[in-house]
């Protein structure tokens, strides 16, 4: 069995301005080289303050790093995962509070104040995300089991009855199961139209350019990649029919759609003109500039975008002490603001189906020689246009879908305002060390700072990796950046309506 607190985060945070609650809180951290400060972020702190819900999130990301080892990254069904998980404990946690109301079933689960305890709290979250983890994560059953039994809870209890935390628990979760069940993901496999395999598409995509041959560069092109054992695939549109699933504080998926990025066919100097800022970011990246790409792309163990903003929540609880309900209701908003993102985003990737850079450069550029990224090897080499790679590891040249617009923005900047809506603050205050390359090249280097001052900022920065990398033009970001903020802003209230008990249970 794996062991409760795993190590997720292999990255090094400071906090800017105030100090470190360290991992072993009974001694000081040691100093960095400019001598601040310093601890690893490892997940859950050793220190006993950390809430019920922080260690049940370190839970939920071990479950969701395993489902990326046996399944690859799969962003959006990830952002789902994490919502479901989110979401039941919110709702079992609800029933404790004078005001709160549950998403699912409203206030029918209210518990009288004497029962309102700290333990009977902690208990009905604890079973809420057992159950809700097991019906995401089926395959982690086993480490799942053996979290609940290092929290000190027996995974094979089942309770219905709504009088105890355990039942409530389980009611409160399987309230947003059923209601998931069939909310157009296709967990299941069932639609109509699909192969039968969970999250399969069912809209009958089909990519207008093939992999060795650009019919319409203004279109999305699948790419071939080449895996460690020399082992090749193509990945074909990650879940396009994501658009289909019910959002959670959105009232459609196009609710949000932006107008059309630039295209050959109505804007080709436009369009040739941030190709050529990609050509250019990838021609002369900075070490610093490569381990932020590094940072960003891969979330902690790949758990994407949901993941990262989590872990991310996960700092503001160390840096201002929170206790359970804060947290609780903190990573409720965060999770379902990345759902709806995404779901919104997908909508709009789906609608335009835009080329990526890879695409963009190649045809731009074919037969004439430019200067480039050489490879693993690093450095920079002069090269055909068409044999330009983006800064990434052979095993996943470009994410395996349209371009327009990008999901790291998108979901970034709607995560970074509800965290500045929730505390009230746009600082952030941590900065991460890490050595840059790592990732992607056959040497990894020294140390570099990445600062992460504020949310904005933070959700700016990654934004920008995305087009350092190789993998969207400015405009993918930029109008990304612009949609994730509109989705927080219009969903902040809703989520507000849930914690003051004005919300009404939607169908």
């Amino acid at each position: 069995m794996k062991p409760l607190i795993p190590l997720l985060v292999t990255c090094l945070l400071l906090p800017a301005t105030a100090p470190v609650r360290a991992a072993e809180p009974a001694a000081p951290a040691a100093p960095a080289a400019d001598g601040k400060p310093a601890h690893k972020f490892l997940g859950a702190p050793a220190s006993e303050t950390a809430s019920l819900a922080y260690r049940l999130l370190d839970i939920c990301q071990e479950a969701a790093a395993n489902d990326v080892d046996a399944f690859g990254a799969r962003p959006t069904v990830l952002s789902r995962q994490m919502a479901i998980w989110a979401t039941s404990v919110y709702d079992a946690w609800a029933a404790y509070d004078d005001k709160a109301v549950g998403t699912r079933l409203g206030k029918s689960l209210r518990q009288p104040k004497k029962k309102a305890t700290l333990e009977n709290k902690k208990k009905a979250i604890a079973y809420a995300s057992h159950q809700a983890l097991l019906f995401v994560y089926p395959d982690s059953k086993t480490f799942l089991e053996g979290a609940m039994k290092e929290l000190g809870y027996d995974p094979t209890v089942v309770s219905k009855d709504p009088t105890k935390p355990e039942g409530i628990g389980y009611l409160a979760a399987q309230a947003v199961i059923e209601y998931r069940k069939n909310d157009g993901s296709n967990h299941l496999g069932a639609e109509q139209g699909g192969n039968g395999k969970p999250y399969s598409d069912y809209t009958f995509y089909r990519p207008v350019n093939l992999p060795d041959k650009i019919i319409d560069p203004d279109r999305w092109q699948p790419i071939t990649f080449t895996k460690p054992d020399g082992t090749k695939f193509t990945p074909g549109f990650l879940t396009p029919h994501w658009y289909r699933v019910k959002p959670f504080a959105l009232e459609s998926s196009a609710q949000f759609r932006p107008g059309p990025p630039p295209l050959m066919t109505s804007n080709p100097e436009e369009l040739k003109k941030e190709t050529d800022q990609v050509l250019k970011y990838n021609a002369e990246l900075t070490n610093e500039q490569k381990a932020v790409v590094e940072f960003m792309r891969d979330g902690p163990r790949s758990t994407g975008q949901s993941g990262h903003w989590l872990r991310f929540a996960q700092d503001v609880s160390r840096r201002d002490q929170h206790n359970i309900d804060q947290d609780v209701q903190l990573y409720f908003a965060v999770a379902n603001a990345a759902l709806d993102a995404f779901i919104s985003c997908w909508e709009t990737k789906r609608y335009y189906d835009s080329s990526r850079p890879w695409t963009l450069i190649h045809h731009f550029y074919k037969g004439q020689k430019i200067t480039g990224w050489a490879g693993p090897d690093g450095g920079t080499k002069e090269m055909n246009g068409e044999e330009w790679h983006p800064y990434s590891p052979e095993s996943f040249v470009t994410p395996p879908f349209p371009g327009y617009t990008s999901g790291h923005a998108t979901v970034s900047a709607a995560c970074a305002r509800i965290i500045q809506l929730f505390t009230g603050s746009e600082k952030y205050g941590f900065v991460e060390r890490r050595k840059h390359c790592e990732m992607t090249e056959k040497l990894g280097g020294e140390l570099v700072t990445i600062d992460l001052s504020t949310w904005d900022a933070t959700a700016d920065m990654a934004a920008l990796s995305r087009a350092l990398g190789g993998y969207h033009i400015p405009a993918d970001n930029n109008i990304g950046l612009e949609v994730g903020r509109t989705i927080a802003v219009y969903s902040w209230p809703k989520y507000q309506e849930y914690f003051n008990g004005t919300a009404k249970v939607r169908p």
